[in-house]
């Protein structure tokens, strides 16, 4: 029996539920049947200026506490998210479609380790001393990390509870409040994560959720009240919110889309690169931003890799995402994959050779088969623009400097992979890919401790690791003197 997952209000503002009815109505489509298994309502302006003026006003307070009191709460409410994990994971589930044995190891366990590394960081954001001559008595300076104010996070529909945690974990740590708005596609994560907050000792205000699509998100990016913009989701979507944060001199953090190159030697392991290229293009049904979608292989082992790619994908599992013997899910609704069906009729009339899939499956609910094309070249379409689906174009490459070439001929720049078992070659490879997050002999993984994001077109500022400190903090110098003031007059 499928739980039910009707949230008590649309929104979640100041430690509580909260609901308007006169907003627009919102329904959350369950992607593997297509039935709606809840409704909401989208935020009016009366409710984004609730969830601005509590988020400002609850700031100030959270950042004067220590690093460790803050840290402390992240920490609290990690350990309540893989408490729960089974019961999350369902809810993802039910939000996106994806399979509940993916959601189980890949969503709120992710967002529960997000709120732990930056809950551990959180007490140890310190500045720097800088001496500045004249001996132990001398000037010197120090920096102060301080935090931004008031954040607005903005949610991607493949990865809703991850998203939330990867910008409310280093915002909350560095003693910034958010307003987080998730897709519209998939609205139910953040509100437990909220929930979850604050039952964790979070102050009422510091992480609100508010409910809508592009209007909504818009008054909340154009509030001269907010300093950061933090946003997941689709090149064009990026250019505009990078347009709204631009025009009021406001941070911003863009982790968009991309089209990346996953490069297969003739030296490597046969069953690790054919993995990767799994992962890489039908984990979550081809949902990920960081897919490696241009799959080049060396020309010599081109058709054993795509022989053996063809067996492997006769073993997905394509059903019900609440079993757990379900491997691959469905899209997220109707519209995306008409989106991606366009796509892979644009490949078969441009000249790719359709290896395996490329039909909607006969069943209930948004399902496509995996597909792959073979004999792809660089000016496809399919081998050009973004498809955000379960579509592998597999390109034939020669040598080394012809591949890194290719590869880097794209405007997207976020990730890319090499396999092979020359591990100088591999690490020279990657130097060389115009891309922000790499992979050598893996594909795909995006521990919180490493730093992910794109160059080029795919994005700004980075998110995770070390790295997320610097966007959601800023520093201020003081220099202190500790002589005579001189002057020319």
């Amino acid at each position: 029996m499928r739980p039910d997952v009707q949230p008590s209000a649309s929104h979640f503002i100041n430690g509580a539920p909260v609901e308007d009815t006169t907003g627009a109505p919102l329904g959350v489509v369950f992607p593997a049947t297509g039935e709606r298994i809840a409704r909401l309502h989208e935020a009016t302006p009366a409710v984004i200026e609730q969830a601005l003026a509590g988020a400002q006003a609850a700031q100030k307070e959270w950042a004067a506490m220590s690093g460790r009191m803050r840290g402390r709460v992240l920490i609290r409410a990690a350990g309540i998210i893989r408490e729960r994990n089974r019961e999350l994971s369902v809810l993802e589930t039910l939000d996106t479609g994806k399979p509940l044995s993916e959601t189980l190891v890949a969503d709120a366990a992710s967002g529960a380790d997000a709120l732990e590394y930056f809950g551990g960081l959180a007490g140890g954001l310190t500045g720097e001393h800088i001496p500045l001559g004249g001996g132990p008595g001398g000037d010197f300076a120090y920096t102060i990390r301080e935090p931004l104010g008031l954040c607005v996070g903005i949610g991607a529909w493949n990865y809703p509870t991850q998203i939330a945690c990867w910008k409310a974990a280093p915002a909350l740590a560095c003693g910034n409040a958010m307003v987080f708005k998730p897709s519209e596609l998939t609205p139910l994560g953040a509100l437990k994560l909220a929930e979850i907050l604050h039952e964790a000792g979070l102050p009422p205000g510091l992480f609100n959720v508010v409910q809508g699509g592009g209007d909504v998100g818009a008054a909340l990016v154009s509030d001269p009240r907010v300093a950061k913009i933090s946003l997941t989701g689709s090149v064009p979507t990026g250019r505009r919110v990078y347009e709204m944060a631009a025009a009021g001199m406001k941070h911003a953090t863009m982790e968009l889309g991309g089209k990346s190159p996953l490069i297969v030697f003739d030296d490597a392991d046969p069953e690790d690169a054919v993995s990767a290229a799994i992962l890489g293009n039908f984990y979550s049904a081809g949902q990920v931003c960081s897919n490696g979608t241009r799959v080049f292989v060396q020309g010599g082992i081109k058709e054993a890799f795509l022989e053996r790619l063809a067996r492997r994908l006769r073993g997905a599992v394509m059903g019900d995402p609440l079993d757990e013997a379900t491997s691959f899910g469905p899209m997220i609704s109707e519209g995306q994959l008409a989106i991606v069906l366009a796509h892979i009729a644009r490949g078969k009339e441009e000249g790719a050779r359709l290896v395996t899939g490329g039909r909607r499956a006969e069943r209930p609910g948004f399902f496509l088969e995996p597909t792959v094309f073979a004999d792809v070249t660089d000016d496809m379409t399919i081998a050009r623009e973004e498809i955000f689906g379960p579509v592998m174009s597999v390109l034939d490459f020669t040598d080394e400097d012809e591949v890194i070439a290719r590869a880097n001929a794209t405007q997207y720049g976020l990730a890319g992979g090499v396999f092979t078992r020359d591990l100088a070659r591999g690490h020279r490879v990657v130097a060389a890919l115009e891309a922000g997050t790499t992979w050598i002999n893996t594909y795909n993984l995006t521990p919180v401790e490493m730093p992910f994001g794109g160059v080029k077109i795919s994005g700004i500022g980075r998110e995770n690791g070390h790295a997320a400190i610097a966007h959601y903090s800023r520093l201020k110098s003081v220099y202190v003197g500790m002589g005579g003031v001189d002057a020319p007059f």
